[in-house]
C-alpha cells in the first residue's frame, strides 16, 4: 500500500514538473515570437469577459475577426490587411481578372483614401473619376477611422445597384458621383500599329494572363512591321509583381529588373536574359501608374532601354503576400521593399518621367504625340 502511495505521488510530482516545463517552454516560446505572455492573457480573458459578461449578443468569430482587424490595422499600413472570406474571395478574383464593383483601385496617403486608377471602360472610368481623386464618404457615410478592405467592400455590390460616392478633386469642391455597379471585366493589354511602323501597346493592369497576353500583342505587332513601340502604362494600378516581372523580360535587357528586400535583409532579384533589344520604346506614365507598372517603368529608365514620358507615377514600391490563416480567411502582409536595377527605392516617392508632359485633354493625347515623335526620330537614326 506504501509502495502504492509513493509511486502515485511519485507520478503526480513528474506530471506537475512535465507540465510546469511545458508551461515555461510556452511562455518562452511565446515571449519570443509573440511577446509578453501576460499581454496574450489579457486577450484572452478580454474575450472571456465580453462572452460571458456583455449584456448584448455576441458572435464569437465576429470577436476574432475584429481582433485581427485591429491588430493589423496598428501597423498603419494601408496595404497590410486582414481578409475575410469575402475580401479573400473578392482578392482571388481580381487577380484572374475578373470581379463586380465599379472600377475604381484604391489606395491611401496620409489617412486619405485616393483613387491610385479607375480601370478603363467601367463604370467609374465612364462616370470622370480620376487618379489621384479623394473618396470622402460613400452612401453618406464618411469614411474616418475605416480600413482599405471595408472601404472597398462599401463600393461593390450587386450588379445594378447604384453607389453614390463623395469625391474630391484637388482643391475643388467635393461632389457626388452616382455609379451603377457592374461586373468588371479587365482585357489588361490591346495595342495597335501607329504611323505605319511604329507600335502601340497599352497595359491597363497586371494579371495572370498579362506577360503571355503582352507577348502576343508584341510578336503580333512585329508581324505587322513594328520597328518601335510606345508603351502606355498611364492609369495601370500594378497588380501581380511576377507579371510584370514576366513583362520586364520580354522588353529589359540582360540584367537585373528588380531587387525585392524582405525585413531580415535577404535580397531576391529577378533577372532578364534578353541579349538585344530589338527596338526604340516610350513609355507613357502619370500619377496613376503604379507597383508593378512601376516596377516595368523603372527597369526600362535604369537601363535606358525606354524613354519615360508624362507624369511623376504614384510611388508604390511595396510588396504584399497573402498568408492563408484557415478557414477561408488570409492576412495580406507588406513584407519587403523593392528597388529598381540602379536601387532605387520608389515608396513614397514615385518616377520622375525623363520628360515632362502634362496632359492637355482628357486622354492625354499630346503625351501620346509626343511619344510617337520620339520613337519616329529613334527609327529614323536607326537607318
Amino acid at each position: 500500500m506504501l509502495k502504492k502511495r509513493f509511486s502515485f505521488v511519485g507520478l503526480l510530482i513528474a506530471c506537475v514538473t512535465s507540465c510546469a516545463i511545458l508551461l515555461g517552454v510556452g511562455a518562452y516560446w511565446l515571449n519570443i515570437h509573440v511577446g509578453s505572455a501576460s499581454e496574450l492573457f489579457k486577450m484572452v480573458y478580454t474575450m472571456q469577459l465580453i462572452q460571458q459578461k456583455f449584456v448584448g449578443d455576441v458572435n464569437r468569430e465576429q470577436l476574432y475577426a475584429g481582433s485581427l482587424r485591429g491588430m493589423v490595422k496598428e501597423l498603419g499600413d494601408p496595404y497590410s490587411v486582414y481578409l475575410d472570406k469575402k475580401d479573400y474571395e473578392s482578392l482571388s478574383t481580381i487577380t484572374e481578372g475578373h470581379f463586380g464593383g465599379v472600377g475604381i483601385v484604391l489606395g491611401m496617403k496620409d489617412k486619405k483614401f485616393i483613387v491610385v486608377a479607375p480601370i478603363e471602360d467601367t463604370p467609374a472610368f465612364r462616370a470622370g473619376i480620376k487618379a489621384g481623386d479623394q473618396i470622402l464618404a460613400i452612401d453618406g457615410k464618411e469614411l474616418q477611422d475605416q480600413d482599405m478592405m471595408s472601404v472597398v467592400g462599401k463600393i461593390r455590390g450587386k450588379d445594378g445597384s447604384v453607389v453614390e460616392v463623395l469625391v474630391q478633386t484637388g482643391t475643388t469642391a467635393p461632389r457626388i458621383v452616382r455609379i451603377v455597379r457592374s461586373e468588371i471585366k479587365i482585357k489588361s493589354v490591346t495595342g495597335e500599329m501607329k504611323d505605319k511602323n511604329i507600335g502601340y501597346i497599352r497595359i491597363s493592369s497586371f494579371n495572370e494572363s498579362t506577360a503571355s497576353d503582352f507577348a502576343a500583342k508584341y510578336h503580333e505587332l512585329e508581324n505587322q512591321g513594328m520597328k518601335g513601340t510606345v508603351l502606355d502604362l498611364r492609369g495601370n494600378p500594378g497588380g501581380l509583381l511576377w507579371s510584370g516581372v514576366g513583362v520586364a523580360k520580354l522588353i529589359v535587357p540582360k540584367g537585373p529588373i528588380v531587387s525585392v528586400t524582405e525585413k531580415d535583409g535577404s535580397t531576391l532579384t529577378e533577372s532578364s536574359d534578353l541579349a538585344t533589344v530589338k527596338y526604340p520604346m516610350a513609355v507613357l506614365v502619370d500619377n496613376g501608374t503604379a507597383s508593378a507598372a512601376e516596377i516595368v517603368a523603372g527597369a526600362l529608365q535604369d537601363t535606358k532601354a525606354g524613354k519615360l514620358f508624362g507624369t511623376k507615377t504614384y510611388g508604390k514600391g511595396s510588396v504584399q503576400t497573402v498568408f492563408k490563416l484557415g478557414g477561408d480567411t488570409a492576412l495580406k502582409l507588406t513584407m519587403a521593399k523593392y528597388y529598381t536595377p540602379s536601387g532605387r527605392s520608389i515608396n513614397g516617392v514615385g518616377i520622375e518621367p525623363d520628360e515632362l508632359v502634362e496632359a492637355t485633354d482628357e486622354r492625354g493625347s499630346n503625351q501620346l504625340e509626343t511619344a510617337l515623335v520620339y520613337i519616329a526620330q529613334e527609327i529614323q537614326k536607326g537607318k
